[in-house]
C-alpha cells in the first residue's frame, strides 16, 4: 500500500464514517491544521497518533504503518496548480511573493521563514459583506549563514 494510497482511503473513511478533520486531530492531540496536513501524507505520525487514527478509520494494518514513515514532502505537481483554491495560493505568491520577501529581508536580514519550525491557524471570519478565511502563519527566521 503506498502513502498515496492511505491518503485516499483516510479521504474515503472520513466521509463514510462522517467524521471532521478537527474531530480527528482532537483523537491525537495536534492542532486541526497539523493533523489534516499529515493525514494528506504531509506529516509524520507517532506509533500511539497512528493506532488511534487507525481505530478511528478502520485503516488496515499496513496503512497505520505507512502513516509512521517520513513522507515525501511536497503533494503539490510542479506545474501550476489548476485547483481553483490552491491556484489562490500559487497567485498569492505570485503577486505578494517578492513583498513578503523584501519585508522579511528589511526586518530580519537574510534568510527564509521556517516550514519546519511553524505553525497555522485557519478560522472563519464573519464579515457582513461574505464570511472571510483568515490564516496566520508564523515560521522561525533562519538566517542564511556565511561560511
Amino acid at each position: 500500500m503506498t502513502r498515496n494510497e492511505v491518503t485516499d482511503l483516510i479521504i474515503t473513511q472520513k466521509l463514510h464514517k462522517k467524521l471532521t478533520w478537527p474531530q480527528l486531530a482532537n483523537a491525537i492531540n495536534m492542532s486541526k491544521e497539523w493533523a489534516t496536513a499529515a493525514l494528506l501524507g504531509q506529516m509524520t505520525l507517532t506509533e500511539a497518533q497512528a493506532s488511534k487514527i487507525g481505530t478511528m478509520l478502520d485503516l488496515p494494518a499496513e496503512a497505520i504503518v505507512q502513516l509512521q514513515v517520513v513522507p515525501y514532502k511536497g503533494s503539490l505537481p510542479t506545474a501550476v496548480p489548476t485547483d481553483p483554491l490552491i491556484y489562490r495560493f500559487y497567485e498569492l505568491a505570485n503577486v505578494y511573493g517578492t513583498t513578503f520577501k523584501a519585508l522579511i529581508h528589511e526586518e530580519f536580514g537574510d534568510g527564509i521563514m521556517s516550514a519546519i519550525d511553524f505553525n497555522m491557524d485557519l478560522q472563519r471570519e464573519a464579515d457582513p459583506k461574505g464570511d472571510r478565511v483568515r490564516i496566520v502563519m508564523s515560521g522561525k527566521f533562519l538566517p542564511y549563514k556565511s561560511y
